[in-house]
């Protein structure tokens, strides 16, 4: 008999938000290549249970490729790079359409997030990203997301959504991604070919045996093996994001982890929020440096935002989401953390409220120069705190 209390279903109960990544061959029939729609009903009816006690949920979702690759007639095997962009582009559209649908039918508006490799590594997109999701979110959208297959390259590829879903999990500061897979965990070794292969139901830390017990891919229309998992639980534990890998073919996927369903839960290893603050203070270059007044200074001090008005003085050359250094008026630094602004624009709205930003600039930016989500605060002359 499962256990309700399972690491993974009470995680899950406690989670504020959820990445959930579904793949291929859980969303199409790799036989027909039709979409498997009284499944996709019920991971709706699971979303809608979670939305409707208050968590937020976030998809990563295949399938556009497998679905499209049906509609333009093109066969079996493997589909060269502007194949499988053309059967994206189309498929795509099924896609979207069939979460709208699903969701549809809870009152729940779905967004579509299509994102490359690029976008989670350029700083600037990386941002522009992270403040749509948030805002989807605080809107009470359901953000279904997926490769931009259609333009992204095989050079530039994340080559699959586990590994993507890692990456949206730590850009939306989530604390549970949920892998749907077509294993119910990770196991000592291959279940397929080992019978004495032994279910592991918690892995505290990803140790090098641990990452030595990925393998190959084994779906006809997917492309993440155990491997790319492992890899996503190293992505997302940074991140402060604990991971669980799932079965995901029955009907109502979610719903039978929470019901203490076998599965494998990932430690994280801190928090969302103390890893994103860590990477803020204490791996990022500061290209410029904001002098503040000692009111900006006692707001920082009680985890405020930083706002126009308390800026005096904009040094350096930076822009948008470049990080900053926050200075006293002794010239020590206070705070680093990410500019709304590049310094061209900051320099027009130092020292203005943030009403004015709009008559000053000519459009409606952030109401801060640094948001405190994007922001560390730390003793003046803490060198520890401070370095780079």
């Amino acid at each position: 008999m499962s256990d309700a209390l399972s690491p993974a279903a009470a995680g899950l109960s406690a989670a504020r938000r959820v990445v959930i990544k579904v793949g291929s061959a859980l969303l199409v029939d790799d036989t027909t290549g039709q979409l498997r729609q009284p499944w996709l009903e019920s991971l709706a009816a699971d979303i809608a249970r979670l939305r409707g006690r208050g968590q937020d949920v976030i998809v990563v979702s295949s399938g556009a490729i497998a679905l499209g690759r049906r509609l333009l007639g093109l066969g079996a095997g493997v589909l060269r790079l502007e194949e499988k962009q053309a059967a994206a582009a189309a498929g795509q559209i099924r896609l979207a359409h069939a979460y709208e649908t699903v969701l549809g039918a809870y009152h729940l508006p779905v967004a579509q997030v299509l994102l490359t490799l690029e976008d989670s590594e350029a700083r600037r997109r990386y941002l522009n990203a992270r403040a749509t999701l948030a805002t989807l979110l605080k809107l009470g959208a359901v953000p279904v997301i997926n490769e931009n297959d259609t333009v992204a390259t095989a050079e530039i590829r994340f080559g699959d959504n586990d590994r993507l879903s890692a990456r949206v999990a730590e850009m939306a500061s989530a604390d549970l991604l949920l892998l749907l897979s077509d294993i119910d965990g990770l196991y000592t070794a291959d279940p397929g070919l080992d019978p004495a292969a032994l279910h592991i139901p918690r892995v505290p830390r990803l140790t090098p045996e641990i990452m030595a017990m990925g393998g190959g891919a084994r779906s006809a229309v997917g492309s993440g093996g155990m491997a790319t998992k492992l890899a996503a639980a190293r992505v997302a534990g940074a991140a402060g994001c604990a991971m669980v890998i799932a079965p995901g073919h029955p009907l109502h996927p979610v719903g039978a982890v929470e019901n203490g369903g076998r599965a494998t839960w990932f430690d994280p290893e801190t928090t969302p929020h103390t890893a994103r603050k860590r990477w803020i203070g204490g791996r990022l270059s500061p290209r410029g440096a904001l002098s503040v007044d000692d009111g900006a200074v006692r707001a920082l001090a009680r985890g405020g935002s930083l706002l126009p008005a308390g800026v005096r003085v904009v040094d350096g050359q930076f822009e948008r989401g470049d990080a900053v250094a926050v200075l006293d008026g002794q010239g020590r630094e206070i705070a680093r953390g990410l500019a709304a602004y590049g310094d061209a624009d900051a320099r027009a709205i130092a020292g203005h409220r943030s009403a004015e930003i709009e008559q000053i600039l000519g459009f409606r930016g952030r109401d801060e120069m640094i948001h405190r989500d994007d922001l560390v605060f730390h003793a003046a002359g803490d060198e520890e705190e401070a370095s780079v």
